[in-house]
């Protein structure tokens, strides 16, 4: 069964293959296309001379329908149909009677689709439908109706008038088993590429492609624009462009080097973020907005500068002064900038003075920083709870860790714990800004205090004070301010003209401001770097005469040996 084999069956590509059975054309299909062409069918409601939706169609005997307007101008010049080349006159066509669903619908015309007058099916490419001839006219059926009302019922009236009429009277406008006959690719005026067209494609060809009707005013504008710029190239290519020409001359004569472009590209700031203003956008949308065309960077602020996961690589300490001691604590700031930020700036507040840690596991971990001491309390720098940062390798793998408590994700406010040991359960839920590098002894007195039931220590374990030795943020800000008053000096001294390295080739040649240079004398140097040494030890200068008359002095012959055999 399957192609070239034993199969009992047909496989997918057999079926859909174009010298199979194809599902769409049916068997022989490589006979019916032996070119390989593809098939365009013409649509029901086409005419077959335009190929445009007709408004006043009318059909040949052979079932073949075009608007009457086209098929009048093809046939006043030709007499034959430009289907097939067969004659064709003006009295052998039929006008076509087509029924519509409604007189103001959604039609190609206007008047509603096209219907079966009896069932109101609406006709489709793949309805089969005919036409009952009466004299010059016949109405528009669908092939079903006409065979159970009339062929089989053997009653020869026509459902809508009542005229009768004969098999011989039906001509078949579509079949949907037969599409041969509106095959595109076999219209003979297309094989001879000739072209029918209405009135209206007439007259849009000739006004143009562009509908300038429809443009209005600034069409108009556009449109007259567009002619100036090509008469300008017309006037121009005639008579040459002058400034080109010299132009062109001049760049022949002259060797200097060009000079700089006075457009320069605007430089990004160094806070522009990744994202724009959003003024274009709105703008667009919002006519109460001045209309903005270009999309500039929106701007941080120097705190969303610095805050930025490894903006600020310099590490910060801190000291947390307790009635037990003290811990020195090491801040991560490339990892959890914004963390670090709320530490140090809460501490500088002294906002952790006088703060209790109210809860103490042994084993496990201490948690202070809540003015209120209940641990449901306490408040970010900026009043409200700030996002996670996992991005940094940082995990709760040793003693002395200290992150951020919270109640759930991005919560964190005021509140830190510092670990007693290793907690990698912990690892990706808190923020680990901190660890403790001074005063493990400390730590130790605090997980050995006593503590109830709710695990609160007996005796309150207090932050006295919080000093911040090292403000990680504040050496950026120095460091930055260096480097930007280094830039400007740069830049200055650019303006003047550069330093005098700058000024000089590596030849020892000098440059001007244009940027040419300029030929230098003739002096006692090689180049930029190599001097020549004056003869000081002779003391004398030789005359350029007596050097001409001077003759080179003669090698010294090597003795011994056996020469080169010139006496052999």
């Amino acid at each position: 069964m399957g192609k070239g084999t034993d199969k009992l069956y047909i496989t997918h590509s057999e079926w859909s293959s174009s010298d199979a059975y194809s599902a769409s054309a049916g068997s022989n299909v490589s006979q019916k296309a032996p070119n390989g062409s593809s098939f365009k069918r013409l649509p029901f409601n086409f005419c077959a001379a335009s190929l445009q939706p007709f408004q006043n169609p009318v059909c040949t005997p052979e079932g073949t329908i075009f608007d009457v307007e086209v098929i009048s101008q093809w046939l006043a010049k030709h007499n034959t149909n430009p289907i097939n080349g067969k004659p064709l006159k003006d009295k052998d066509l039929i006008k076509l009677n087509f029924a519509r669903n409604s007189d103001d619908g959604g039609g190609e015309s206007g008047k509603g689709d096209m219907v079966d007058p009896v069932t109101f099916k609406v006709f489709t490419d793949n309805t089969h439908i005919v036409a009952i001839r009466h004299g010059s006219e016949a109405n528009v059926f669908a092939w079903e109706t006409v065979e159970r009302l009339n062929i089989k019922a053997k009653m020869w009236k026509d459902l809508v008038d009542d005229w009768e009429f004969g098999r011989s009277d039906i001509i078949t406008l579509q079949d949907p088993q037969n599409i041969e006959s509106r095959d595109l690719s076999q219209f003979k005026f297309l094989k001879e590429g000739e072209s029918v067209l209405t009135k209206e494609q007439q007259e849009e060809r000739q006004k143009g492609s562009v509908n300038i009707d429809a443009l209005g005013r600034v069409g108009d504008k556009v449109l007259r624009a567009k002619e100036a710029v090509e008469r300008a190239r017309r006037e121009r290519e005639a008579g040459g462009d002058v400034n080109r020409s010299k132009a062109i001359t001049k760049t022949g004569q002259s060797n200097s080097a060009p000079k700089p472009s006075l457009i320069q590209e605007k430089r990004l700031a160094y806070n522009a973020a990744q994202y724009t203003t959003g003024k274009a956008a709105a703008s667009f949308t919002s006519t109460g907005l001045t209309p903005e065309t270009s999309g500039e960077r929106a701007l941080l602020t120097d705190e969303e500068y610095m805050l930025r996961p490894k903006r600020v690589k310099i590490k910060g300490y801190a000291r947390i002064e307790t009635n037990m001691g003290s811990l020195n604590i090491e801040l991560q700031t490339e990892t959890a900038p914004r963390a670090v930020w709320n530490f140090v700036q809460l501490a500088k507040k002294g906002y952790y003075n006088g703060v209790q840690f109210h809860r103490n596991i042994r084993n496990f971990m201490i948690q202070g920083g809540d003015p209120t001491g209940t641990g449901k309390g306490g408040t970010s720098i900026w009043g409200k709870n700030f996002n996670d940062e996992f991005d940094g390798p940082l995990t709760h793998d040793a003693r002395g860790v200290m992150s951020m408590a919270n109640k759930g994700k991005n919560t964190n406010s005021s509140q830190f714990f510092i670990i007693y040991r290793p907690a990698k359960h912990l690892d990706r839920k808190h923020t680990i800004f901190a660890r403790v590098v001074g005063g493990l002894e400390v730590l130790q007195k605090m997980e050995n205090a006593a503590v109830d039931s709710s695990n609160r220590p007996i005796d309150d374990i207090i932050m006295e004070n919080v000093v911040v030795f090292v403000d990680p943020f504040e050496e950026f800000q120095k460091q930055k301010a260096e480097k930007d008053a280094a830039e400007k000096e740069k830049e200055e001294i650019k303006k003047q003209g550069g330093t005098e390295d700058d000024k000089t080739t590596w030849t020892g040649k000098r440059i001007r401001g244009d940027g040419t240079i300029m030929q230098a004398e003739l002096s006692g140097s090689v180049g930029k770097y190599l001097k020549t040494v004056p003869d000081t030890a002779a003391g004398k200068v030789v005359p350029d005469d007596e050097l001409l008359g001077m003759e080179p002095a003669k090698k010294k012959v090597k003795a011994g040996g056996f020469g080169n055999f010139d006496g052999w």
